[in-house]
């Protein structure tokens, strides 16, 4: 593994040798390619363009994200900006790599996240985009420009993902594997139509079998938080190191949301009433700005404190998106006298 871990920083010293607007480029993909990205924007945009995909493209996020975490805890993937100091190439050779804001990130490092749950979640929106394409245009060319877009985007995702030192390549191919064979597997199989007993099973089986997976590694003598005391030990700017990196923090995202997605069935305020395109327009803009605004809210600094906070945002997400808002939507845009009017 060394050789091939450091062939990854060669490769990243290649990298980061571009010209500072290709600097810039990278830092914007990884950093729009957050996995957060998928609960916050991707969700809210694609579900009023369309419901099911829009359940699909959430799903398969949390799934994928809640694989990952026990794909790391069971890989012990390296980092490069620890294991160059870590493994000695770094006092025996000159290595001329920078760390950036976005580097230090506190899990394990493989498969990576950015790839493999980008990668999964936005397969049903392609597939989506790309039927849509196919129903107004006989161009080969159009008809693959969805499935083109995405395979530049997860190219773009994993050179970033090396650029910043967050991954090795052979991490980032693992995760577009991963995450494309996710999205095509889990696709057909989204609970749109489930109730909110299902979700809500789900969410408690997702955080009782991740506690027990966490109990049984350390019940086996593993330090299951090795990557943490790495990258606080090598990290160049302890204000680099964020919570929202770390396994349990994805955790909380994915049960947040599956919990989420019951309480939008159980507690529906809206009852499938068509939105027209105005409508949905208006909706996604206020589900960004709602969603946004949300996780703005209450950043505690107590870990504890953070995990519980995280959870419960990422719970009320689903119900906003899928209930609260476009009820709120067909209330103020309905015509006074309307027989549905309150």
């Amino acid at each position: 593994m060394d050789a091939l871990h450091t062939a990854g920083i060669r490769f990243a010293e290649v990298l980061q040798s571009g010209p500072p607007w290709l600097e810039k480029f990278w830092i914007s993909v990884t950093s729009l390619a957050d996995p957060k990205s998928i609960f916050t924007v991707c969700f809210p945009l694609t579900y009023f363009l369309d419901r099911k995909v829009g359940v699909s493209v959430l799903w398969i996020g949390l799934v994928s994200e809640w694989l990952n975490v026990i794909l790391k805890w069971f890989l012990f993937g390296e980092r490069p900006f620890w294991w160059v100091h870590e493994s000695g190439l770094a006092s025996k050779e000159l290595v001329m790599l920078r760390q950036f804001p976005v580097s230090c990130e506190t899990g394990p490092g493989s498969p990576s996240g950015h790839c493999m749950i980008t990668g999964a979640a936005l397969w049903p929106l392609v597939t989506a985009l790309t039927a849509l394409a196919s129903r107004h245009s006989r161009s080969l060319v159009v008809n693959l420009t969805p499935f083109g877009a995405y395979t530049l985007l997860q190219l773009a995702v994993g050179l970033s993902r090396v650029f910043v030192l967050a991954h090795f390549p052979h991490q980032v191919v693992g995760g577009i594997l991963a995450g494309t064979a996710l999205g095509w597997g889990l696709q057909a199989r989204t609970p749109a139509t489930c109730t909110s007993g299902f979700f809500m099973a789900t969410a408690l089986a997702l955080l009782l079998s991740s506690l027990a997976l966490h109990s049984l590694v350390i019940a086996a003598g593993i330090n299951i938080d090795w990557s943490i005391h790495l990258a606080t030990k090598w990290c160049s700017n302890p204000a680099w190191l964020r919570l929202d990196t770390r396994p349990f923090a994805s955790v909380c995202r994915d049960t947040g949301s599956a919990l989420g997605l019951g309480l939008a069935a159980g507690f529906p305020l809206h009852r499938g009433e068509p939105l027209d395109p105005w409508q949905r327009v208006a909706g996604a803009v206020l589900a960004l700005v709602a969603i946004q605004g949300l996780h703005r809210l209450l950043q505690p600094t107590d870990a504890t404190l953070w995990y519980g906070t995280s959870f419960l945002k990422y719970a009320a997400g689903p119900w906003l998106v899928a209930s609260l808002l476009p009820w709120l939507v067909l209330s103020l845009t309905r015509p006074r006298g309307s027989p549905h009017a309150e």
